[in-house]
């Protein structure tokens, strides 16, 4: 969402944050395709999280993502400055 609000970029929703995130970054290079798709899964993560029944995330969901999100976050701090 930072990344979206320094480049003037508006959106309502949540799906909306990450639409226009794919279509400004990922889709023009600016952002390697492999952080959109870890974009998204973690996206499709929370909504599990807040809405579905009885979901819960364990060690084998969670920690091979870590090193993953460190790089993703890397990344977007890239394109802050």
């Amino acid at each position: 969402m930072a990344l979206l609000l320094k480049n003037n970029l508006d959106t309502r929703t949540h799906d909306g944050v990450r639409i226009v995130f794919s279509d400004k970054f990922i889709k023009t290079g600016i952002i390697d395709k492999k952080f959109g798709k870890l974009f998204s899964k973690l996206f499709d993560y929370r909504q599990k999280g807040d809405y579905g029944d009885l979901f819960d995330f364990d060690d084998k969901i969670v920690l091979p993502l870590v090193d993953q999100v460190r790089d993703f976050i890397s990344e977007v701090n890239k394109c802050m400055t």
